[in-house]
């Protein structure tokens, strides 16, 4: 039996890795194998994410899969592929596995090879699986697999993800090699030079390790290695230099050397009943990757999805917003009157609704993007704008972190360290947060309707234009700050995108659905949290003030209602007004009150914009908290409750065009995101560029605000 299996309620859990290039198939695969099975955490001391997952085999034996970053070689580039290094190099890793699949994309096999023998060489039971098979047999081509199997000396088989071809083949496989007891004899594909054998002979004097290449590779890595002792480090250091081994001339003569090696080897196994013709996938990016037509495309497609997100989602949104307002009826007709029905109404069902009726908008966000990057579509817009991105200062890597964005900030923060230049890096890191995010959905949503009217012109919904004008609105921000950076921030070194443009291949239903269930899952896990807490505090704050406060207004409230003789309904409503007003609540927003003025913004909207920092879509949870405490009208919606409200200084409505754009605009360039900047400090070591962060775009809110509420009125 494979060593290092780990003990669970007395039953062996073995650990299998998944390792491969990018855009390998290597998450279709985890996806087919786990399905719903599957979890997401952090790897210890880092943010990068570990997807795990679980299956059970006919062998009785239970399987914990690990998807790892992707990765080219054992020689890393950026912070996701230096955890697969510090995992393999150290067996008393938690995570260190008892087996390997490596998954290899078959229409490009040379690549893999590379990585693929680096791993042999480290003595870890391993299976090669090629994945697409269905596409070979498009492209007429085939593989001797007993040729392939005989020069890597592990076992070697096709499967289609897609198609669910041979994955109980893979797991009858996967049983027979975490029962091996011993490797085959595996001939070297690099043999180690005079100065490497020395390097690794050093390591195995600072390490109990046996591996002569793993020894290697800590020699090559040992800067950076945190399972290394800083004492280890500084004593390897010395030592080396002692050998004069040259990392980097070394890790380039061992990479020529392997594909000297295997290259013949592809060479001979691909067997090709075709003739070498212009691929459809060449065919497809002469068109979508031209310099004229491929932005028209790009726009095109992003129009198509802000339409679809109003389109879709109207009955669905419609339907939670009416069950939503039914509960809270019904739980009020239903519970005694009293503090904990009001906060069951007013606080929790109110702050809850308030951001679940947006789930059908981020889902159609997450379905669409999702699919254009199972096509392959993502990664030719990133090749297509990367020009564009080196004039604003960014790398033609930033794109993909504005792109992520799109869906959140924080994942695509994290994205930036695949860029090599710091400055670069710290550019993007800093303009990346101005990108709309999901997050920003439910306010625009709800914003939107009280500027642009709910029409249709020809085929085109003018709130879905609006909408998409916002998120290029965005874009046009991150690009200008980007720019002022790049005047501000000098940098002296730049750095290239590399970036694998896959072979388009129809989008596999499983992976889609499991990746919207997982973002959909995580934005309502997440914020229905801090909504929840935020809703209940804010119900609080609302509902209770200084005693003498919240007397006076009930006396004089009172008062009014028979001196004005208002109906029940009426009073009611002026009650819950003025109890409002005189709540802590209401004295927080009276604080602010005046330096939102000048924005068109009165006290309610303070309390709205001081309880979204926590997160942008808390603000319609504020807002139907706010606006259904006290009321009287239980089956009103937020929307319904916003437009009702009056300015008491000019009649009219609260919400009007010029304080319904101010406030858009505010949302559109505010850094109401606290999880945001705690990620910016994390990955740039510092307090100073969140603040710097912090401060720029908070300028940039209020200046814009100001000055479309100004002009408007």
């Amino acid at each position: 039996m494979a060593k290092g299996h780990q003990q669970h309620s007395g039953k062996p859990k073995f650990k299998v890795a998944l390792l491969g290039n990018p855009n390998s198939g290597k998450s279709s695969l985890f996806n087919a194998l786990t399905g719903l099975s599957q979890k997401i955490s952090n790897y210890p001391g880092v943010t990068v994410d570990k997807k795990t997952g679980t299956i059970s085999l006919s062998s009785g034996d239970e399987v914990e899969i690990i998807d790892f970053p992707g990765i080219y070689s054992l020689y890393p580039n950026s912070s996701d592929e230096k955890i697969v290094v510090e995992v393999l190099t150290n067996p008393k890793d938690p995570d260190y596995p008892d087996a390997i699949i490596y998954v290899a994309a078959s229409q490009e096999l040379e690549k893999h090879f590379l990585l693929a023998s680096q791993i042999r060489e480290l003595g870890i039971p391993t299976l090669f699986c090629m994945t697409m098979m269905d596409l070979n047999e498009i492209k007429g081509i085939s593989y001797d697999l007993s040729h392939i199997e005989s020069y890597l000396q592990m076992p070697v088989l096709e499967v289609s993800t897609l198609k669910g071809i041979n994955i109980d083949g893979l797991k009858y496989k996967l049983i027979e090699l975490i029962k091996t007891d011993s490797l085959p004899t595996y001939k070297e594909s690099y043999r180690l030079t005079e100065a490497e054998t020395a390097a690794s002979e050093l390591i195995g004097e600072f390490t109990d390790l046996d591996n002569p290449y793993r020894q290697l590779l800590i020699a090559h890595h040992h800067s950076w290695l945190s399972h290394l002792q800083a004492a280890d480090r500084i004593r390897i250091s010395a030592g080396i230099d002692d050998l004069d081994f040259n990392s980097t001339r070394f890790q380039i003569n061992e990479t020529l050397s392997r594909y000297n090696s295997f290259t013949p080897v592809v060479e001979k196994a691909s067997i090709r009943s075709k003739e070498d013709e212009l691929s459809w996938t060449e065919r497809i990016d002469g068109v979508i990757t031209h310099r004229v037509l491929g932005p028209i495309i790009f726009f095109g497609l992003m129009l198509f999805i802000f339409q679809a997100i109003f389109a879709w989602s109207a009955i669905p949104t419609e339907w939670i917003e009416t069950g939503f307002a039914s509960l809270g009826s019904w739980v009020n007709s239903t519970m005694p009157s009293g503090w904990f029905t009001d906060l069951l109404t007013q606080g929790i069902i109110a702050g809850l609704g308030g951001i679940l009726v947006f789930v059908p908008q981020i889902t159609i966000l997450f379905l669409l993007i999702t699919a254009l990057e199972e096509v392959g579509y993502m990664s030719r817009a990133v090749f297509m704008f990367d020009g564009v991105m080196q004039r604003f200062g960014l790398n033609g890597r930033s794109i993909v972190a504005l792109i992520s964005s799109g869906a959140c900030a924080i994942p695509a923060i994290m994205s930036t360290r695949t860029i090599a230049n710091w400055k670069e890096r710290l550019i993007t890191i800093l303009v990346t947060p101005l990108i709309s995010c999901s997050a920003r959905i439910p306010v625009y949503t709800v914003l939107i309707g009280f500027v642009v009217p709910a029409k249709t012109v020809g085929i085109f919904n003018l709130q879905g234009l609006a909408f998409m004008g916002l998120y290029v609105l965005s874009i046009v921000a991150a690009l200008f700050s980007a720019w002022v950076f790049k005047k501000i921030l000098k940098s002296d070194e730049r750095s290239f995108l590399m970036i694998e443009l896959p072979q388009y291949k129809q989008p596999f239903l499983k992976n889609v659905l499991l990746t919207v269930k997982e973002k959909v899952s995580t934005f309502v896990i997440e914020a229905g949290q801090v909504i929840l807490i935020i809703s209940i505090v804010l119900w609080f704050l609302a509902s209770y003030g200084p005693s003498t406060a919240m007397n006076e207004a009930i006396s004089q409230t009172e008062q009014t209602i028979i001196t004005d003789q208002l109906t029940e309904d009426a009073g009611e409503d002026l009650l819950a007004s003025a109890k409002l007003e005189a709540s802590y609540a209401g004295h927080l927003g009276k604080f602010i009150e005046p330096v939102i003025k000048p924005l068109g913004f009165d006290w309610k909207i303070g309390i709205a914009l001081i309880t979204s920092f926590a997160a942008r879509e808390v603000f319609v949870g504020t807002m139907a908290t706010i606006y259904s405490v006290g009321s009287s009208d239980d089956e009103a919606t937020v929307r319904e409750r916003m437009a009702q409200e009056i300015n008491p200084i000019t009649g009219g409505p609260r919400y009007d065009v010029p304080t319904a754009l101010s406030l858009l605009l505010f949302y559109v360039f505010a850094m109401q995101c606290m999880s945001t900047l705690a990620v910016t400090k994390r990955e740039t070591k510092s307090w100073k560029w969140p603040m710097v962060q912090l401060g720029f775009m908070s300028v940039l809110a209020y200046v814009s605000s100001m000055i479309a509420f100004q002009l408007l009125t």
